[in-house]
């Protein structure tokens, strides 16, 4: 079985077939769980719809660095963010983090939304989901400052290098690896799938975007994780059996408020 570890059912490109086909489709190329992400706190109900369709699927509370900056999210504390994880269908924290190549929010509130939701995953014990783009060592920075070394999570679509997988891994943090890894233009992020350990790896999709060749362009859904699969097996010279076994039993490691088998 394989984890779609982040992706985003709640999303309009799906709203035509809906979820439970998506649902459906995954399950037939061997998808058994799914974690489907939150961007903003302030359309949190439409997540949590999306987890709702499925017992196979969980979900995240947070706000995308993107958003950082809009008034319905700017001013959220930690305890606020924590409230939302009493619900049982949340398992972690975000997707949060730094994004210095849009700058769509002042890096100076990414970074304060960012502690912030480091904050709520240590109150609730539950891990952060992490989007970092052009910000490795800001992003380090405000785990370490922020988390104390306490803080658990992933390092979701990581699209950097050996360099950066190791300050990652070093903090404790898994390293999740998205279709990226079947472009053409991607080798350092396919080394640093060989330099991981495949007990540190995730795999998902980022769905709808991102789809992996051969659907690169096209809208990406959770069925094409299997893809990603693949890949990372190529890489490491191990079976697809090996990275399914192992990446699953990683994604139950680190979102432990999620039990296999669940319902």
């Amino acid at each position: 079985m394989l984890v779609d570890s982040h992706c985003h059912l709640d999303d309009d490109d799906f709203a035509a077939e809906g979820v439970a086909e998506i649902v459906s489709r995954a399950q037939s190329a061997g998808v058994g769980h799914f974690l489907t992400i939150c961007t903003r706190i302030a359309e949190f109900d439409r997540v949590l719809k999306a987890a709702n369709a499925s017992p196979l699927i969980h979900c995240t509370v947070g706000t995308h660095p993107h958003h950082a900056e809009e008034p319905a999210e700017l001013n959220i504390t930690a305890d606020e963010i924590v409230e939302y994880t009493k619900n049982q269908k949340v398992a972690g924290i975000g997707e949060t983090g730094l994004d210095y190549h849009y700058n769509h929010s002042p890096s100076a509130e990414q970074q304060r939304a960012f502690a912030t939701h480091i904050e709520a995953g240590l109150k609730a014990g539950l891990p952060i989901v992490v989007h970092t783009r052009e910000a490795d060592d800001d992003t380090i920075s405000v785990i370490r400052d922020a988390g104390g070394g306490k803080s658990k999570g992933v390092m979701h679509c990581f699209s950097g290098g050996v360099d950066f997988a190791k300050r990652c891994l070093d903090l404790g943090y898994y390293l999740s690896f998205s279709g990226i890894i079947t472009f053409k233009k991607a080798d350092d992020i396919r080394e640093a799938v060989k330099y991981a350990p495949i007990d540190r790896i995730l795999v998902e999709t980022d769905a709808p975007w991102l789809a992996p060749v051969p659907h690169r362009g096209k809208r990406n859904e959770p069925s094409y994780v299997a893809l990603t699969a693949q890949t990372v097996a190529q890489l490491k010279n191990i079976s697809v059996e090996d990275v399914a076994e192992k990446t699953t039993g990683n994604f139950f490691s680190l979102f432990g408020k999620i039990r296999r088998g669940t319902p």
